[in-house]
């Protein structure tokens, strides 16, 4: 294929630039979702969650898809669920801009609550499934199919979680309200708003093709394993929207958005695992990947658990003027590449 003959200055070349692409769609993508959350009357927190949040992992996806075609088993995986450490990581440094009060204080919100619980039982079933007997369905795991269901229904719930919550968080002068805006004027009409998001969130998929072939061509001409491209190369890469939107949204005030987007987004990525496991042919995709690619695993689930407890706890300031949790998001984060750097 084309890709094939492009030289190593070549593929860096286009990953940076299919990098950039990701990265200035995803600013246009948060006011337009901000936007529909004040339009639909949905909310901050599961418009980030679900449009914002399947709409900035696209790219994601069709990395992990694309490779786990092209037989690239170590490639998909680890694509899909470094970038849920990353993006995890992401809500540090928007707690770190966001001056007010500690991110996790300011964005309470029982739907956020929620989804960072569902994430976490959805990182999970990955984990049981490698554990466990090497069995496949068409060639598909049957925690493949299983996690879309569970996400379908988490998504009922979670609206419901919303609309009629059993409880609510202790409002404080610090605690940020999910206010709608009222004036939509210059922001034409839902259609049209909807169309334009459209459009963004297929430039992100395209990027997320070329993106894709890039990398598959890189562990081979950089001389390093597939693994370190996924996890460190092409999720922080396809990330990017994540990092953008997050920023843009806390930069708005709109923190649920932000918070919400993040952990949406990360509960959507696990599904890449089900569209990977989907486009490997070879059998199961959780019986064709190493150690080092499980390891992100435990690294999601342990960073999801860090910031559920920030979300509960809800600590007004912390050291530096960010949470506690913020500080340990970072340090695990950094312990993890760290860790995987001496395991390739």
């Amino acid at each position: 294929m084309w890709f094939d003959a492009l030289s190593l200055p070549a593929l860096i070349a286009g990953f940076l630039a299919t990098a950039t692409v990701i990265a200035v769609v995803g600013v246009r993508l948060t006011e337009k979702a901000d936007q529909l959350a004040d339009r639909t009357g949905a909310g901050e927190a599961i418009t980030g969650a679900v449009l914002l949040g399947m709409a900035t992992s696209l790219s994601g996806t069709v990395v992990s898809v694309t490779a786990a075609m092209d037989g690239e088993a170590s490639l998909a995986f680890s694509n899909a669920v470094g970038g849920i450490a990353a993006q995890t990581a992401f809500l540090a440094l928007a707690d770190i801009t966001y001056r007010r009060a500690n991110l996790e204080h300011a964005s309470a919100d029982p739907a956020i609550l929620y989804q960072a619980s569902l994430l976490t039982l959805m990182l999970g079933l990955p984990l049981a499934a490698w554990t466990g007997p090497e069995v496949s369905v068409l060639g598909v795991h049957p925690v493949s199919l299983l996690l879309p269901v569970i996400y379908v229904a988490g998504l009922r719930v979670g609206g419901q979680v919303r609309a009629a919550p059993m409880w609510r968080p202790v409002s404080t002068p610090q605690t940020r309200e999910d206010r709608p805006e009222t004036d939509h004027e210059a922001e034409g009409s839902l259609v049209s708003l909807l169309l334009r998001f459209g459009a963004l969130v297929v430039i992100l998929g395209l990027a997320g093709w070329a993106m894709s072939k890039i990398a598959v061509q890189m562990p081979e001409q950089m001389g390093i394993p597939a693994t370190v491209v996924g996890a460190l190369m092409t999720a922080v890469a396809t990330s990017l929207p994540e990092l953008i939107t997050t920023l843009a949204a806390v930069r708005r005030g709109a923190v649920q958005l932000a918070v919400g987007g993040i952990i949406g987004g990360n509960t959507f990525d696990v599904l890449f695992l089900t569209a990977a496991d989907v486009g490997y042919r070879d059998g199961s995709i959780y019986h064709a990947i190493g150690r080092a690619d499980m390891f992100w695993i435990a690294v999601g689930m342990l960073m999801t658990s860090i910031l559920l407890i920030g979300l509960i706890v809800r600590e007004r300031h912390g050291p530096g003027r960010i949470g506690v949790e913020s500080s340990a998001l970072l340090l695990v984060y950094a312990g993890a590449v760290a860790v995987q750097a001496f395991m390739a």
